[in-house]
């Protein structure tokens, strides 16, 4: 029998497989699919690293583990959810939650001392973050707006807000002394085990990273930003948003760049409240309450101190004279530097420039922002975007073109932050990458708390990168675009394997260019504008970027993409799209019964992995699926059953029913395989017979709060019966 690997994740996502997964294993397994379930949810990959500390009925499997040893086998076929990268207030509410739940794990040690705290702290930094990508992700990835999902949204133009050419909106970062600047990039020539280590200015060396094998061809980066010109940056732009009167703002990616990003958040949030710290950072600190975590943790600590009040008073005196903060709930009073995971730059300035450069103020209404992005390596492609629309106005998505994307992410190629190579330095000197003859590849002098990190990228992950951007470009007829600059050290390097490698390749006819980041947004803009597409081809960073930019401009939303990972080991891995886990949907399910998430993205991975196992195992059958599957997510599409917007039209929950209905439908007519017809037309028939029972069954259920037993960790008794209230709906799905 052919099995599909479907991931359990976490929120949205976790709360619509209650609902959409019944529907999937019922019709899959007239094909001979069987659907497996794999949980890498955050509750999940920490109840794996305690095992000793649980019950045999409370363990689970490190389904992580296992899943990555999967993808590197020929006959992986995984559909992988949105899930978690969490950050380090995330990680600790979920220790809170599964031990309320009686599972004997230990809390987050912010400071280990002893060698059990260091062994609890080594066992969370394998779950916190990005830590699902890096290890699934053993391929590279092609990533694209389904023709169904572009031609919806052509003919229904979601809304763009308007831009002022007089617009104060802007984009400012450091330039120099930032991690862009600082970078230094070498090939190594053969398969070594290099050494990194800081040397202090009184010769004490310290090992920060011990016995890091790399292989022949392989790049090694690295690179540090100064925490001192940080801070100056940072004072400078709080003064610049305050004298403008626009909105200040911080965008960064702290869940994935998980010990960076942090960092630098933690940063801003000292400088933005520095007469609070100066006077009171003796007390937080003592307290154990960092500026790393937010503001809202702060704040949450501040009633177990004597002088807490005293403290809220000054951080409250503090926001009053500092410039307006752009707001992520103006309604509860949470801003832009509550929490580091709430707004993260691919998701955060895509929306800015969607809705004509504006972020939400305290007031609850729109305004120019000054959007912050302290590194410099890809500020510019948002500065050039929103400096494109203030000359040329808002695009328009019933004409504009394309932008698909082929990214290097293959075997963790330049994976976000390289956390496992990234330190806050504790004392000035130098810190050198060296080979095993001790002689120094890479070396930086550093300064106290300057944030110095690494990250490789293999060569073979390279090469198949950049077959696959050829294939795309022959397969699709676009021009491709590799973004890259020729300046900055690591991009020279993948430039020079470039040059050396596309000449071994059919490229007869295409139309492929190298453009720095820059050069190569205002090119991909100006062809969009014209209705054209254009392929961009580029690094992990980048990929993760432009995989919402494009599409939430194109199509409204970054969850409706068609994500193909083909695995290097010849399997398949399926992502259903770059929408997040969409925390504040689960929090309206909670409060109102109602799922706003979209599981179209869900829709178009099982597809295409379909498709993947009648291509790979001969199963026609998978095939009628994926093509019947097709179609009934056209229809899905034109009869507009993605879940609405307010209570009393259909949820989440309801737009499964639609595509359930449909794609019966698409099987009981279809010719290609008449036991599948015989089989789906009393279904078919059924549904459509029940569809105004089935509808107002769904409907009657919204309005309520709901018990799902857990945030984290849901109950799946309580959980499924939320998800699935139609009884009607349920009986016949069950007894198929």
């Amino acid at each position: 029998m052919s099995k599909i690997i479907y991931t359990r994740t976490d929120e949205a996502p976790l709360m619509a497989t209650y609902s959409l997964l019944p529907i999937i294993s019922a019709y899959a397994a007239k094909a001979g699919v069987e659907m497996e379930t794999s949980d890498i949810s955050l509750a999940g990959r920490i109840i794996a690293q305690f095992p000793e500390r649980l019950t045999d009925e409370q363990r689970g499997a490190d389904a992580l583990t296992e899943l990555g040893q999967l993808a590197e086998a020929p006959t992986a076929n995984i559909i992988k959810l949105p899930n978690i990268s969490a950050s380090v207030p995330q990680l600790k509410a979920a220790i809170v939650e599964l031990q309320a739940l009686g599972y004997d794990i230990p809390d987050y040690p912010e400071s280990p001392s002893s060698d059990e705290e260091k062994d609890f702290a080594a066992r969370y930094d394998r779950v916190k973050g990005s830590a699902v990508n890096p290890v699934l992700r053993q391929g590279n990835s092609d990533r694209r707006a389904p023709g169904a999902v572009k031609a919806y949204a052509k003919a229904h133009p979601h809304s763009m807000g308007t831009w002022n050419p007089d617009s104060q909106t802007d984009v400012s970062t450091m330039g120099h002394d930032d991690f862009r600047s600082n970078e230094k990039s070498v090939t190594i020539p053969a398969a070594d085990v290099l050494r990194i280590e800081h040397t202090a200015a009184d010769g004490t060396v310290t090992v920060l990273k011990d016995k890091l094998p790399v292989l022949e061809g392989e790049i090694i980066d690295a690179t540090f930003l100064s925490a001192a010109k940080l801070e100056e940056f940072l004072a400078s732009q709080i003064e610049a948003a305050k004298a403008s009167g626009v909105l200040f703002s911080v965008h960064l990616k702290a869940t994935m760049m998980k010990v960076s990003d942090p960092i630098i958040f933690g940063h801003v949030v000292k400088t933005f409240f520095k007469p609070v710290f100066d006077s009171y950072g003796a007390d937080l600190a003592a307290a154990g309450l960092s500026a790393n975590d937010g503001l809202a943790a702060i704040l949450a600590g501040l009633d177990a101190l004597p002088n807490g009040a005293e403290i809220r008073s000054a951080f409250d005196a503090a926001i009053a004279a500092g410039p307006k903060l752009a707001m992520v709930n103006s309604d509860k009073g949470i801003t832009n530097l509550h929490v580091p995971s709430d707004v993260i730059v691919d998701a955060s300035m895509p929306a800015m420039i969607r809705i004509g450069g504006h972020m939400w103020g305290p007031d609850g209404a729109e305004a120019d922002t000054l959007a912050v992005i302290p590194d410099s390596s890809y500020a510019s492609v948002y500065k050039t975007a929103i400096d494109d629309c203030k000359a040329h106005g808002k695009l328009d998505p019933a004409t504009m073109g394309t932008v698909p994307n082929v990214g290097l992410m293959a075997q963790a190629a330049e994976e976000y932050g390289s956390h496992n190579k990234t330190f806050e330095i504790a004392a000035p000197g130098t810190v050198r990458v060296l080979n095993s003859a001790g002689e120094t590849l890479i070396e930086h002098e550093v300064e106290a708390g300057d944030i110095w990190r690494a990250c490789q990228t293999k060569h073979a992950p390279i090469i198949n990168w950049i077959e696959l951007a050829v294939s795309r470009a022959r397969l699709s007829g676009m021009p491709a675009i590799f973004w890259l600059d020729e300046t900055r050290a690591h991009d020279a390097e993948l430039i020079k394997k470039i040059d050396a490698h596309l000449p071994t390749l059919d490229t007869e006819g295409l139309d492929l260019s190298i453009l720095a980041p820059a050069e190569a947004t205002q090119k991909s803009l100006d062809r969009i504008r014209k209705g054209e597409d254009t392929i961009s081809v580029t690094g992990n960073v980048l990929r993760d970027y432009l995989t919402d930019l494009f599409p939430i401009l194109e199509v409204g939303t970054s969850a409706k993409m068609l994500s193909i990972v083909p695995l290097m080991a010849g399997g398949g891995l399926f992502e259903t799209g770059a929408g997040g886990s969409a925390p504040k949907h689960v929090q309206q399910l909670a409060a109102e019964d109602y799922l706003r998430w979209d599981s179209l993205g869900e829709f178009f991975a099982l597809a295409a992995s379909f498709e993947h196992l009648a291509q790979h195992e001969g199963n026609a059958k998978a095939q009628v699926l994926a093509d019947t599957l097709d179609r009934a997510t056209g229809t899905f599409l034109n009869e507009d059953r993605s879940p609405g917007r307010r209570l009393g039209t259909i949820d989440n929950r309801g737009s499964h029913f639609y595509l359930a209905l449909y794609w019966a439908q698409e099987l009981a007519k279809q010719s290609d395989d008449a036991e599948l017809a015989a089989a789906f037309a009393p279904l078919a028939e059924t549904l459509a017979g029940d569809e105004e029972a089935i509808v107002a069954e769904l409907i009657a259920v919204q309005g309520s709060a709901v018990d799902l037993g857990g945030y984290y960790r849901p109950d799946d008794a309580k959980a499924s019966a939320v998800m699935r209230p139609s009884a009607t709906f349920n009986r016949t799905i069950d007894a198929f």
